[in-house]
């Protein structure tokens, strides 16, 4: 439930805060005092899309708050939780805080439960606060996918279960048929894959490819390609550390020859003992590396010429295997490791396919069970929809009409079955029901619109319900029906109706009017809650066109006596 509204600089509203609460809340208002402002605000607030021109002339931004009671426990709350919102304690409910704030560049922001949230957490959470009816509605409810929607939603559990078998059928199978179709119309492109890809593993195999391979070749490649200049520069770092023996001209000789000199004149100074045991440990290292120098030129290849030959063939046959399957060896290796998996499902099309015929011809079987099922659950409730509705009518001055709902098979299966839901109305006793889209005026979509949300509500409760001029094009009788039906919708649900027609407003608990004032050349309206003899003046306003003519006055305390009573 909304307990409150407030707006600020939002088209020709200055600003205003409407008290709602339970039950009725009609709000009025002169013809461009903004009434229709009080819907736009709630758009807003239940995520609709917006843009600068809701802002009001010469302003920076226009924001909409609104508090909602809501349970502690329900889902509402639990999706503001999860936003990462918070809500307040209020007896055995939470109160919810929601906002929107739209710029004069509009740009816009979303506040739920005091923290910033995508506008479009706004638009979940309204799906399950409130159900907005405009003019637009009763064009929409023409068409056949509204009123599917509303036969369902009077169907209720019943409908949901049914609905909800055929959709996970109905779904499988069309998973299957495209999977079908798939393996069908590509079977020769498959069968060529699959012979591709059997010569590609098989040569690969043959090949025996390893991981880091071409590397280690190139490497190999490069020392055989330069073994001369290899051999060349070991030999000669050879000799230079450690020539033939005899010879004092290499490293390891001239430091023989230090370390001898410094064990000589070492006897006078201990300290030149210690710099010859570091000489000698040099002469050792560099005996080491001269044995190192020796192994390497030992191993060097005799025949190099020869091996290099095998190397670069190796690497050309990889490099063929990486320009046919590659572009690199990592991938020729990836798809060594995966190819068997996919030439297995290649060759296992055919088996796949007979499997897959008999699972359509199942599942088909299947959809169709549910299909009848389903179309069984909406004829019966059709028929109870059509009852309530009629009686619903006759209670709003429409005496003789009656509501058909027809529920007909199509031809082909859809997401939401086979049947194909029609809304006609038989105006009076005789006449030939007709579609609401040819035969019923805007009065009588008013009306149907009205009766069908009263009977739906009771079986799928809505917490509130906004009408923007559904009295569109009713007067008189009518009207004041229209009000008595919306104050009994009120005693199950929320309602809050945008009315020109007093003969409705009569009969809300609550009464707002949209009041205008101006300076003179920039008009701002508020708005005002009306009690005693300001609601008076109002019904009379609406009645007559006089706030303070005698007989509109004396009608409106009628029409409020009768509301009342």
């Amino acid at each position: 439930m909304i307990e409150e509204i407030e707006i600020r600089d939002l088209g020709v509203i200055a600003s205003g805060t409407l008290p709602l609460g339970p039950g009725f809340t009609a709000v009025t208002g002169e013809t461009g005092a903004g009434k229709t402002m009080v819907v736009t605000a709630l758009g807003l607030l239940l995520g609709q899309r917006s843009d600068s021109g809701v802002v009001r002339a010469g302003q920076k931004q226009t924001s909409v708050q609104g508090r909602w009671l809501v349970p502690g426990d329900g889902a509402v709350a639990e999706r503001v939780r999860e936003a990462g919102g918070d809500l307040d304690p209020a007896g055995d409910a939470a109160e919810l805080l929601l906002g929107r704030i739209v710029t004069a560049e509009g740009r816009g922001r979303a506040i739920v439960g005091g923290r910033s949230a995508p506008i479009g957490i706004l638009s979940e959470l309204g799906e399950q606060l409130v159900v907005v009816h405009g003019q637009s509605d009763q064009i929409r409810l023409r068409a056949a996918p509204a009123q599917r929607d509303a036969l369902d939603r009077f169907a209720g559990e019943p409908l949901q279960r049914a609905l909800g078998d055929y959709q996970r059928c109905y779904t499988e199978l069309l998973e299957l048929r495209t999977e079908l179709e798939t393996l069908t119309n590509e079977r020769d492109t498959r069968l060529l894959e699959a012979e591709q890809l059997r010569v590609a593993l098989a040569e690969i195999e043959q090949a025996d490819p390893q991981p880091g391979e071409d590397a280690e070749l190139a490497e190999r490649a490069d020392r055989l390609t330069n073994l001369e200049e290899l051999r060349l520069s070991a030999a000669g770092a050879r000799e230079l550390v450690s020539a033939e023996a005899g010879e004092e001209s290499d490293v390891v000789g001239l430091l023989e020859g230090a370390r001898r000199q410094l064990d000589r004149a070492s006897v006078h100074d201990p300290a030149l003992g210690a710099i010859a045991a570091s000489v000698a440990n040099a002469s050792y290292l560099a005996a080491e590396i001269a044995a190192e120098l020796s192994s390497y030129l030992a191993g060097l290849d005799e025949d190099g010429a020869r091996e290099l030959e095998v190397v670069q063939e190796r690497r050309a046959t990889l490099a063929t295997l990486a320009r046919k399957y590659g572009p690199s060896p990592e991938d020729v290796l990836h798809l060594l490791e995966t190819g068997s998996t996919r030439l297995m499902e290649l060759d296992g099309d055919s088996d796949r396919i007979t499997q897959l015929e008999g699972d359509v011809e199942r599942l088909s079987g299947e959809v169709d069970a549910a299909a009848a099922t389903l179309s069984a659950v909406r004829v019966e409730a059709a028929a109870r929809l059509g009852a309530a509705a009629s009686a619903e009518l006759r209670s709003l001055a429409m005496a003789e009409a009656e509501l058909v709902v027809e529920v007909s098979d199509r031809d082909d299966l859809t997401l939401h079955g086979k049947d194909v839901i029609a809304f006609l109305l038989r105006p009076h006793a005789g006449a030939e029901p007709r579609p609401l889209g040819k035969g019923a005026s805007g009065g009588e979509l008013s009306r149907v619109m009205l009766a069908l949300e009263v009977v739906i509500a009771g079986a799928d409760p809505v917490p509130t319900f906004v009408f923007d001029e559904v009295d569109a094009g009713v007067g008189g009788a009518a009207a004041i029906e229209i009000g008595r039906r919306l104050a009994a919708l009120a005693e199950r649900s929320q309602v809050i109706v945008v009315t020109h027609l007093a003969q409705v407003a009569a009969f809300a608990n609550n009464h707002l009017s949209v009041v205008k004032g101006g300076d003179g050349s920039v008009t701002a309206s508020s708005v005002r809650q009306l009690v005693g003899a300001e609601r008076e003046a109002e019904m009379a306003r609406l009645l007559s066109g006089l706030a303070e003519s005698d007989s509109g006055l004396a009608h409106a305390r009628e029409l409020l006596a009768l509301a009342a009573s």
